[in-house]
């Protein structure tokens, strides 16, 4: 037998066996490397594989620990923790709720917020959802909230850490499409491409990601002007309506300051994301002080939990980089790209495929699996169809997001359903995301017919 026919027939083999042992339950990073290694002995029993291919892996996985921007990671990370683990986060949910509260849907406009502020500074989606769960689920459920409408809430407004900058996600798919697209324009001849930085992607998801959070506050308008039973305003005490002048420049004033700081130094290009992110840890440390929140025992949980948050992530990243290589040598790239070239539509064609599989893939493996394993593969051949870098990686991220909150598999709802009380029925949740869908799709078809939503702002800002 032709020994490329072999080499493509193990890629595919490869790609669909990673699949089927992740649908199993095993181990993400584990998976991935040890799928790959048992295919490249396959491979190489049938000749197709060289094992001296794995000398190129070192200095890619040194490459990682070396490369000054994803130092930003576990500094965003740490960063979220601590706004969570001082409760800082809990003290700005509690004094939104007040200042909105006075009108109906008050409290779920404030959830949205805040969900915002607290999914854009960790990236993480099932700690956020967890989070905004514990938080604001009980104390929506007790102002007399539509168990429907306030699952909705929270799980929409905890996948936004997917697009809004400064994302833990945008950085690792800046990266990627950074490499990706210097592959791009190498093989199409150009060997000064203009470099995509982390930056242009966080200013490109600005604005998509603002138009979200829009649309899920004209939503929940909308159902507490028609609905007003489901969305009711909460209940003041004098002594609340005294003090909130006292708590919106406590509680709510720096966390929000600190929040712009991080994002306009980088747009403003004061600052990398790498300094901006190290900025932001140090003030979510003083914020967390001021507070008096910060004692040995909350520093060492902040610092547990931002360790085994990165490590995860990059222990997927390395794994990741075993599976590429294995796929790549096997010849799979190869055959990915004449398979996308083929499809109708050309380039347009190409992109609703790779939008669909991972949309599919978004109802079984999470954001970082996703992006580490299909990117590296599609987004070269992507961008030498001449797709634009920059819309490429934020409609990705969007696309996620919905996948993330689609039922009946997305992962946003086992999320909320494993912290939700027992009278939140597993169908309230499934009918209260539907409408967050339909905006999530909303989202992406105004996006993808008006691509100057992700590339205006990176153009103005960095020129």
């Amino acid at each position: 037998m032709d020994p490329v026919l072999i080499g493509e027939i193990l890629s595919v083999t490869l790609f669909f066996g990673v699949i089927g042992f992740l649908m199993l339950g095993f181990p993400v990073a584990f998976t991935l490397a040890g799928v790959s290694l048992l295919f490249a002995g396959i491979g190489y029993a049938f000749g197709v594989f060289d094992p001296r291919d794995f000398g190129f892996i070192t200095p890619r996985w040194f490459g990682y620990m070396t490369n000054e921007v994803l130092v930003a990671v576990p500094l965003f990370v740490f960063m979220g923790v601590v706004l969570e683990r001082s409760k800082i986060a809990e003290a700005l949910l509690e004094t939104m709720g007040k200042l909105f509260g006075s009108m109906r849907g008050g409290l779920g406009l404030s959830v949205i917020i805040v969900g915002a502020l607290l999914a854009a500074s960790t990236g993480v989606v099932g700690a956020t959802v967890v989070t905004m769960g514990l938080l604001s689920l009980p104390a929506m459920l007790r102002a007399g909230y539509s168990p429907k409408l306030a699952s909705g809430i929270i799980c929409a407004s905890g996948t936004l850490g997917q697009i809004i900058p400064p994302s833990t996600v945008l950085i690792f798919m800046g990266d990627i499409i950074q490499g990706a697209n210097a592959e791009a324009q190498r093989e199409l001849g150009n060997f000064a491409p203009s470099v995509v930085s982390v930056g242009d992607l966080f200013a490109g998801a600005f604005i998509p990601g603002l138009s979200l959070v829009v649309l899920y506050l004209l939503y929940t308008l909308i159902v507490a002007t028609f609905r007003p039973k489901a969305a009711p305003a909460l209940v003041m005490t004098a002594e609340d309506k005294a003090n909130l002048g006292r708590d919106v420049l406590v509680s709510l004033l720096p966390p929000f300051l600190l929040i712009i700081a991080v994002l306009g130094s980088i747009l403003a290009g004061v600052a990398t994301p790498t300094e901006s992110a190290s900025v932001g840890a140090v003030g979510a440390m003083v914020l967390a002080a001021l507070n008096r929140q910060l004692n040995y025992r909350t520093l060492r949980q902040v610092m547990v939990s931002t360790m085994q948050i990165s490590s995860m992530v990059f222990i997927i990243l390395f794994g990741a980089s075993l599976f590429a290589l294995v796929f790549r040598t096997l010849g799979g790239d190869v055959l990915l790209e004449e398979f996308l070239a083929q499809l109708p539509g050309g380039a347009i064609g190409a992109m609703l495929f790779v939008m669909i599989l991972m949309f599919v893939l978004g109802f079984i493996l999470d954001t970082f699996e996703i992006i580490f394993i299909v990117m590296p593969l599609t987004a070269p051949i992507l961008l030498k169809m001449g797709i634009d870098p920059v819309w490429l990686g934020v409609i990705i991220g969007v696309n996620l997001q919905t996948s993330f909150l689609t039922p009946p598999v997305g992962f946003s709802l086992f999320y909320l359903r494993s912290v939700a009380p027992r009278e939140v029925k597993t169908t309230d949740i499934y009918k209260g995301v539907a409408p967050f869908v339909l905006l999530q799709i909303t989202g992406i078809a105004l996006l993808w017919f008006f691509p100057q939503l992700a590339t205006w702002l990176p153009s103005v800002v960095f020129g």
